[in-house]
């Protein structure tokens, strides 16, 4: 099986698991992430359509966090380097081809009317509250879309962001340079 075929299928059972979480009852609380060397929780609730890596349109005199526009399923979306925008340096790395290959860009709900995506470096799966063994508040200082900090069996950090809170939050919407 060709490594393309095994993440379409992934990513077809993910949609899948998606769509049944929303429909049959609320197994699941999140969507799971990777951005740059941070785990997300998005709560499924905010999360929108998942998208593979598509070309992104440059838009200049943005912040460096803001990659630019693309076309989703017909609709101009904004595209977010989340993990640029949430780290302190708020610089993007740069991916080698292989590393673009395996980022996704997630759109909010459109319930949010924030017509944007959010890249993140990977996928990995959906995640329950029975995933976790503690949780606390965020950090002091965190950003108000800063959730509550987890810690799943494996002893690994995970932290929740508000979609909701992020798209109306003054620094994501500025995104002029």
């Amino acid at each position: 099986m060709s490594s393309k075929q095994a993440l379409r299928e992934f990513q077809s059972r993910l949609a899948e698991r998606l769509q049944s979480a929303r429909t049959v009852g609320v197994t699941a609380s999140w969507l799971a992430v990777e951005a740059g060397a941070a785990r997300l929780l998005f709560p499924l609730s905010h999360a929108g359509e998942i998208f593979s890596w598509t070309d992104v349109q440059r838009v200049p005199y943005v912040q460096p966090w803001f990659m630019g526009v693309a076309n989703l399923r017909g609709s101009l979306s904004g595209v977010i380097d989340l993990a640029a925008f949430i780290s302190e340096r708020g610089t993007p790395r740069v991916r080698n081809d292989s590393e673009t290959s395996q980022c996704r860009l997630v759109a909010l709900n459109p319930l949010l009317e924030a017509h944007c995506a959010l890249l993140v470096d990977r996928l990995l799966g959906l995640r329950t509250r029975e995933a976790f063994v503690s949780s606390g508040p965020a950090d002091e200082g965190a950003p108000n879309y800063f959730g509550h900090r987890y810690t799943d069996l494996d002893d690994r950090p995970w932290q929740e962001l508000n979609l909701q809170l992020l798209s109306q939050h003054p620094s994501f919407l500025s995104v002029g340079a």
